[in-house]
């Protein structure tokens, strides 16, 4: 039997990064196959923070699109946009009023963003949202969550609330388990290669944006930081930047590491570099192109995201029913 995979991304810039596709959603369009894959983008998060209604909107769409050019299918998968679905809210004020004030404060996200702007400026729904987070995957009863490591913790609150929730009023909601992404090719910031490629790092110039120009990527990496010496050779340590693009040629072009070395051997940076910057253009130019393209039909874009609210609705519905049904409201 198939198995139910639910997996969220936030709408928080015009463009995903190499980093985010090479760490998550190429591990997401794989888990399409033999899977009940449900993929949202969870826009109700973005309200957290600081927000441009018209650029929010623009960036929900784009995410969109950029998921499908990506190789989300929404004839094999469930793409929809967490807004277009109540239930999510619904679930989310359930979740919110069986979990703990004491639970909510040591989610260490609430914990870092509140410790940077001062506890007094933080919203509410970002001390709250975790257990809308929660009802995002009950709601689905899913088997197996899609994440990174950094979201253990969520997966381990969600899975605190379902068995409670179980407990005190019947078996309702299955109880999901993490799926720790394996951890696919780490990329590093073109200008810091000790750091993670991040849009919260200090220079857009090393970050490798989806919807950059095929020029604007081949010049940064052209530009990217590079270590003392000649050799093109992967050692994170003493060559930290061009052991990071030794890493990106390898996960587009699907060459061995140490084949590169060899290809390279007695070749200049300039070469290297110029290799590493026809082979991501190469790579990101479709993506980009298709992209595009569903954003100059944004009513076809739409109607995909509203089939696909239809079908999550179909199941968070009757989970929502039944879970109102267990506390004792009436429907």
């Amino acid at each position: 039997m198939a198995k139910r995979i639910l997996s969220g991304i936030q709408p928080t810039s015009d463009s995903f990064h190499l980093g985010n596709y090479l760490g998550a959603l190429k591990q997401w369009v794989e888990l399409q196959e033999g899977n009940d894959a449900f993929y949202c983008i969870v826009d109700l998060h973005a309200l957290t923070g600081e927000i441009d209604p018209a650029l929010l909107r623009k960036r929900i769409l784009s995410s969109a699109a950029q998921l499908i050019a990506l190789g989300i299918s929404p004839e094999k998968s469930t793409l929809f946009v967490q807004s277009h679905v109540a239930e999510h809210n619904q679930l989310g004020w359930i979740m919110e009023c069986i979990a703990g004030f004491g639970e909510a404060n040591r989610m260490t996200q609430f914990k870092d963003k509140s410790a940077k702007g001062g506890a007094d400026s933080a919203r509410v729904g970002l001390f709250t949202y975790p257990m809308l987070q929660a009802a995002d995957i009950l709601l689905y009863q899913a088997h197996y969550v899609p994440v990174g490591e950094d979201q253990r913790q969520h997966i381990e609150l969600t899975r605190d609330l379902a068995t409670r929730f179980n407990t005190r009023f019947g078996e309702t909601f299955r109880i999901p388990e993490g799926y720790i992404l394996k951890s696919g090719a780490k990329i590093y910031d073109l200008q810091e290669p000790t750091n993670k490629m991040s849009k919260s790092s200090g220079s857009a110039a090393g970050v490798l944006e989806i919807m950059d120009t095929p020029e604007a990527n081949a010049k940064k990496i052209k530009s990217a930081t590079t270590d003392a010496g000649r050799e093109v050779k992967f050692d994170e340590k003493e060559k930290p930047g061009i052991s990071n693009l030794l890493t990106i040629h390898s996960a587009l072009s699907g060459k061995k590491i140490s084949d590169l070395e060899n290809e390279f051997a007695g070749k200049g940076y300039g070469d290297f570099k110029g290799a590493v910057a026809e082979v991501v253009v190469d790579y990101l130019k479709p993506i980009r192109t298709r992209a595009l393209e569903l954003l100059e039909d944004e009513s076809h874009l739409v109607q995909i995201l509203h089939a696909g609210a239809d079908k999550a609705r179909t199941v968070a519905s009757a989970t929502v029913a039944e879970s109102y049904k267990n506390l004792g409201l009436v429907l």
